[in-house]
């Protein structure tokens, strides 16, 4: 099991504004940097308070590219539909040459009615403009000269620079959400599995990584070399802490952060139905008591490693550590990074 960093900061301006934000995850990442976690994440989003105050993933992992040494760097992910294709090759190739080599490239189609709309992108677009995307990213990448013509994109012959320092190119993965359909065409393309787990039960988590696991073996390809990386929200709390001791810390950073990512749940159009429901569901999870302990990664360092025995049998192969949520202190953070290194992180290297 790999472990990594997964940011989707909620935005509460009135309590930490934006350079804060910045400099506190260049703190956190540079601590995992040094201490053997495997990667760390970064969203796009915008015009939101959930994950909004990271429109450019690529901007950020530059910094970090340049203040880490081994630490992977990843987004998680890049929005494709509201992305040309080509910029992202060329963003993406600059942070693998910063880097040296370090880039682990996630796409998405998106889900936020507000951003299809500020964009101008029709949502029925979405999945369309995500396989278009990546094919075009893959051929920027390995091809020295470049001709396309899909139904979104029509350029070339061009050559593109900087080429990666992947050969041939950095691993892709995908995030899913819901769909059987994404699952799968993830899978029959041989990409890596990107899943935001922590909005659903544990039988359902499986349920869908099950998707991707099936479609891989019918398309001829070993699940063994394939990654899946799964997201909670992580607090390691000290020994002995007591679960009314928990709640306390952690509740109201919790509720916090699903109040805000429930605003950006619009009513969704007609090709976005599966996600009708998607608000009230994230507002029924700003509740511990619903989410603790089977939908999260708390607690004393037995029960995370209890936890970790837990996820790797859903089908994981590396966990995305949601460190920050709400207005959780930066300082109660670190001391939970901290004691995830002290405690958790031995038994797995």
């Amino acid at each position: 099991m790999k472990f990594g960093l997964f940011y989707l900061p909620s935005f509460y301006p009135e309590v930490k504004r934006e350079p804060q934000i910045y400099r506190e995850i260049l703190e956190q990442v540079t601590f995992a940097d040094t201490h053997g976690f495997h990667s760390v994440w970064l969203v796009e989003h915008h015009f939101l308070r959930h994950g909004g105050v990271i429109p450019s993933n690529f901007v950020l992992l530059a910094a970090l590219a340049v203040q880490t040494h081994k630490i992977r760097l990843g987004t998680g992910a890049v929005i494709l539909p509201f992305n040309d294709p080509v910029r992202v090759a060329e963003q993406g190739a600059m942070v693998d040459c910063l880097s040296n080599g370090r880039l682990e490239l996630g796409v998405g189609r998106g889900f936020q009615k507000l951003e299809f709309d500020a964009f101008g992108v029709p949502m029925d677009e979405a999945r369309a403009r995500l396989e278009e995307g990546v094919e075009i990213v893959k051929k920027c990448w390995t091809q020295e000269e470049v001709e396309y013509q899909g139904r979104f994109r029509r350029f070339g012959p061009i050559r593109v620079y900087p080429k990666p320092v992947q050969k041939p190119h950095p691993p892709i993965w995908v995030a899913c959400f819901l769909t059987r359909e994404s699952f799968e065409w993830t899978a029959e393309h041989g990409y890596n599995l990107l899943y935001v787990a922590y909005h659903v039960d544990p039988e359902v988590a499986r349920e869908r990584i099950g998707w991707y696991v099936r479609a891989l073996e019918r398309s001829g390809q070993d699940p063994k070399q394939k990654e899946v990386l799964v997201c909670y929200h992580t607090y390691v709390a000290e020994p002995g802490t007591s679960v009314s001791r928990l709640k306390e810390i952690v509740e109201r950073p919790l509720r916090e952060y699903f109040q805000v990512a429930a605003e950006g749940f619009l009513p969704p159009d007609e090709s976005y139905r599966h996600y009708a429901d998607a608000r009230q569901r994230f507002q029924e999870s700003a509740h511990f008591d619903v989410v603790y302990p089977q939908r999260v990664l708390m607690g004393t360092p037995e029960q995370i490693l209890e936890r970790i025995r837990e996820i790797h049998a859903l089908g994981a192969t590396q966990i995305g550590l949601i460190p920050t949520f709400g207005t959780l202190p930066h300082e109660e953070t670190m001391a939970s990074l901290q004691r995830f290194v002290k405690y958790v992180l031995p038994h797995f290297q």
